[in-house]
C-alpha cells in the first residue's frame, strides 16, 4: 500500500504532468460532471467542436510515461487514495466555496477559499497559503485548478466556472465513498491483468487506453452504450479483426430502430443496404411482402452490407464474450467531435479506431502498414485476421480510481450503479 508521503509526493508532481499534453488525460462529460445529475439519454445536438474545445483528446502519447487507468499495482494505488480520503474526512473536508467564477488576475478572499480548498486535496502546498501571493490567482493556481479539471474529467482551462465549481463542492465523504465503492471493481479488473499488452475501455469516462508495459500507448474518444441500452462490463482478450464487416443485426435493434424506420420510409433498407433473410443461412426475401406490424423482430434475419452507411465502418474488433458487443469503427464520426458520448446501443465506437487496429496487428504475427490499410478499408472486400495472443480487454465502470502516478479520477455515475455492487454483466436500462 502506498504511504500517504508517497501518495502526496505522487500528486505534487501533478505539476511535471501538466507539462505534457493536458489534454491526453482530460476526459469530461460536459453535462454531466455534477454527480446529481446523469448523463441524458438523448443530449442535445452538439454544434460542431473544435479538438481544443473537447475535454478528451485522441491520441499517440507513447514514450510518455503515463499510467494507465488499471495496472497490477491499481489496488495499491486506490487503498493509497482511500487513506487519504479516509484523514482528510477525519479532518473535517473542505467547505464549500461561493458561487463565483474566478480566473488568473483575481484577487481577494475568495481566491484564499479556493486556495484552501485546494491544498486540502494536495493540489497546492500548504506553504502557498502563507505566501504574499495567497490572495491572488497567480500561475501557481492555473495550474492547480487545471490538475482538479484534468482528474475530474473536465476542460482543463485552469478557470473556475460552474462545472469545476460543482466538482469543487462534492463533499469528501462522498468522495472517499466513491473509492471504496470502485476499490472491489478495481480488484476484480486487475485479476489476471499483465499489463503488458491491454486495450482498456472506462464507460463513464468514455474513453479508451490501449496500454503495453505498463504505459499509456494511445488514448481515444470512444462511444458507448445510452442509458437505456448502457454498455455491459467485461474481461476477455481480443481473438480477431474484421475488415469491411456485415452487421448483423441483433432483434432487439431490428424492433426498436430498423423495422420502424422502414414502416416511416419504405426505401430505408435499400438506402442503408440492408438485406432481410428467412433464417442466417435461409434465402433473401422481399421485406414488403412482411406484415411488420405482427412479425416478431427475430422472425427473420437482418443483415447490412460493407459499404458507407455500414453502421460499423471499415472494421471491427473482436474477443469473446456472452453480450455479443465488440468494438468498431462508425460512419458516424461527427459523435467524437461531443463530450457526451452515451449514443450507441451497447457497442463501443472508437476514434481513430485504425490506431488502435494498427497496435494491434503490430504486435502480433501479422504487421499491417498505412497501404495496406488503407487499401483494405477502402474496398468493400470482407476480410478477417485472426489474432493469436491478443491483448486484454477491459470494459470497467470506474467512477472513482486512483493511477500509479498518485492521481486521484472521479467521474460521474452515469449508470447508477454505485451503492448497488456492481462489477462485471449487464446494467439495467435507465429511463428519466
Amino acid at each position: 500500500m502506498l504511504s500517504r508521503r508517497a501518495f502526496n509526493r505522487n500528486l505534487f508532481a501533478m505539476g511535471s504532468l501538466l507539462a505534457m499534453s493536458a489534454a491526453a488525460f482530460a476526459q469530461e462529460q460536459v453535462d454531466t460532471s455534477t454527480l446529481a445529475t446523469p448523463a441524458p439519454a438523448k443530449p442535445r445536438p452538439a454544434k460542431k467542436s473544435k479538438a481544443s474545445s473537447l475535454a478528451t483528446q485522441t491520441e499517440i502519447v507513447a514514450g510518455q510515461n503515463q499510467a494507465p487507468m488499471l495496472t497490477i499495482n491499481s489496488v495499491a494505488a486506490m487503498e493509497g487514495a482511500i487513506s487519504m480520503y479516509e484523514e482528510i474526512v477525519t479532518g473535517g473536508g473542505w467547505e464549500d466555496l461561493a458561487e463565483r467564477s474566478l480566473k488568473k488576475g483575481a484577487k481577494g478572499d475568495a481566491v484564499i477559499a479556493l486556495r484552501q480548498r485546494l491544498i486540502r486535496e494536495n493540489y497546492l502546498s500548504f506553504d502557498s497559503l502563507s505566501s504574499d501571493s495567497s490572495p491572488d490567482y497567480d500561475q501557481e493556481m492555473v495550474d492547480a485548478v487545471k490538475a482538479f479539471q484534468i482528474n475530474h474529467g473536465i476542460l482543463p482551462s485552469g478557470m473556475v466556472a460552474e462545472k469545476t465549481l460543482a466538482e469543487l463542492n462534492v463533499p469528501a465523504d462522498t468522495r472517499l465513498g466513491m473509492l471504496r465503492e470502485n476499490l472491489s471493481r478495481v480488484q476484480a479488473y486487475a485479476q489476471d491483468l499483465t499489463g503488458q499488452y491491454a486495450i482498456l475501455v472506462n464507460i463513464p469516462a468514455t474513453q479508451l487506453e490501449t496500454v503495453e508495459d505498463g504505459h499509456v500507448y494511445s488514448r481515444h474518444n470512444i462511444v458507448v452504450g445510452k442509458l437505456e441500452r448502457p454498455s455491459p462490463t467485461l474481461a476477455s482478450k481480443v481473438s480477431d479483426i474484421n475488415f469491411n464487416p456485415y452487421w448483423k443485426i441483433p432483434a432487439s435493434i431490428v424492433e426498436k430502430d430498423i423495422v420502424p424506420k422502414y414502416m416511416a420510409d419504405p426505401s430505408y433498407l435499400q438506402m442503408m443496404n440492408i438485406r432481410v433473410f428467412d433464417g442466417v443461412e435461409g434465402p433473401e426475401i422481399d421485406p414488403a411482402l412482411i406484415d411488420w406490424t405482427t412479425t416478431p423482430p427475430d422472425r427473420y434475419f437482418f443483415r447490412q452490407e460493407p459499404g458507407p452507411h455500414n453502421s460499423l465502418g471499415a472494421v471491427k474488433i473482436n474477443f469473446p464474450n456472452k453480450f455479443m458487443v465488440y468494438m468498431h469503427d462508425t460512419p458516424h464520426r461527427e459523435l467524437f467531435g461531443r463530450n457526451v458520448r452515451f449514443e450507441s446501443s451497447g457497442c463501443v465506437r472508437i476514434d481513430q479506431v485504425q490506431t488502435v487496429v494498427k497496435w494491434i496487428l503490430d504486435r502480433t504475427q501479422a504487421p499491417l502498414d498505412e497501404t495496406s490499410y488503407q487499401a483494405l478499408t477502402t474496398s468493400t472486400e470482407q476480410y478477417e485476421q485472426p489474432i493469436e495472443n491478443g491483448p486484454d480487454v477491459r470494459w470497467m465502470y470506474l467512477t472513482a480510481w486512483a493511477t500509479d502516478d498518485g492521481r486521484v479520477n472521479f467521474r460521474p455515475d452515469v449508470y447508477g450503479l454505485d451503492g448497488t455492487d456492481f462489477i462485471f454483466g449487464q446494467p439495467q436500462p435507465q429511463t428519466y
